[in-house]
């Protein structure tokens, strides 16, 4: 390499992890570079966030300790006129310790209700269709503990089961995707601290503030349990606990699956045998589940009562006509269950 090439790497180095120097940051540092050892290529996914600049900041030092290749996106949800503005100023932040940041703008008609979830999916259908392009596999978010324990108070008002309760782990698969949350065990408090000292700012999302929003209502009630000393290390002991009892039943559902559902590549559907449902209610609903996941290419399944509804229907009725529900089209004929992409 030319002494001119080595000083501009070795200047974009001093650039990039200058902060690393700062004990606390050092320790966070740590944490993060043990949560993603051995990946060499993946997807950082950005918000502008204090989580996501965190993230981005340990990210490329890791890929520049360990001579890795990350890529970084930004999805533009368009719901807010701010929104392209906000975005290239995020773009821009980054650029600061050497990041190029690509902006994945939704495009097309936007929903009037149910908006959270419906953008939250769209991110992910953006964020995986640039993880495809860049023929990378690993997806890595900026979710921490504060959003771990809303994820679980959230899913218990909404009587999710275990699977709802522990869907925030630090690693999951979704098709052949999988994704990483390296921040899960660290405050909120303490990223934020991390973003300021690097980028000496951070964008604020204006729906975090709008109480129509059952997670921001649920985020308030967090704040005053922790300023009335509510211990959450018992909240992380709890999930835990539940986290061990839905690893079981994660087995005895890939097991379903493998046993008693054949996939059939051509039609890109799958063939369920009698013996698929002679299984305990949950095993037969997160089967059901991952396989509408799998063919409709969702992050997420239908909700339950629909899906239960939908398996009621098949175990009891000898015929089923053909139904539509999450991009799927499902049938009964005698006693083979067909389910097919829509």
């Amino acid at each position: 390499m030319r002494k001119k090439s080595l000083n501009v790497k070795k200047r974009n180095l001093n650039k990039s992890t200058f902060f690393l120097n700062q004990i606390f940051i050092k320790k966070i540092y740590k944490i993060f570079d043990r949560n993603v050892k051995g990946i060499d290529k993946a997807l950082v996914a950005i918000s502008g966030g204090p989580d996501s600049l965190a993230l981005a900041f340990l990210a490329k030092c890791y890929s520049i300790h360990n001579q890795k290749k990350f890529h970084y996106a930004l999805v533009d949800h368009n719901l807010r006129k701010e929104s392209s503005s906000e975005s290239k100023i995020v773009a821009k932040l980054l650029k600061k310790i050497d990041i190029n940041c690509k902006i994945l703008v939704w495009r097309g008609k936007k929903p009037n209700s149910n908006i959270q979830k419906i953008a939250r999916n769209k991110r992910y259908q953006l964020l995986f269709k640039e993880c495809n392009r860049l023929k990378v596999n690993k997806l890595l978010l900026g979710h921490q503990i504060n959003d771990l324990h809303e994820n679980f108070f959230l899913r218990m008002i909404r009587g999710s089961g275990l699977k709802g309760l522990t869907s925030l782990g630090k690693n999951s698969v979704f098709s052949n995707m999988e994704i990483l949350r390296p921040l899960i065990n660290l405050k909120k408090k303490d990223l934020e601290n991390l973003a300021l000292k690097v980028f000496g700012t951070f964008m604020k999302d204006p729906s975090n503030k709008n109480e129509d929003f059952t997670r921001v209502r649920i985020r308030k009630i967090l704040k005053d349990f922790d300023e009335e000393g509510l211990d959450f290390k018992k909240i992380n002991l709890t999930i835990n606990n539940l986290k061990s009892a839905n690893e079981a039943l994660d087995f005895y559902t890939r097991k379903n699956i493998v046993d008693n559902a054949t996939y059939i590549k051509k039609k890109k559907s799958f063939h369920l045998n009698k013996n698929f449902f002679n299984n305990p209610n949950e095993v037969l609903l997160r089967s059901i589940s991952s396989i509408f996941q799998i063919l409709s290419g969702r992050y997420y399944a239908p909700r339950g009562k629909k899906l239960m509804r939908l398996i009621s229907q098949m175990t009891l009725q000898k015929d089923l006509k053909k139904a539509t529900l999450g991009g799927c089209i499902v049938e009964k004929v005698k006693e083979t269950v067909i389910i097919c992409e829509e």
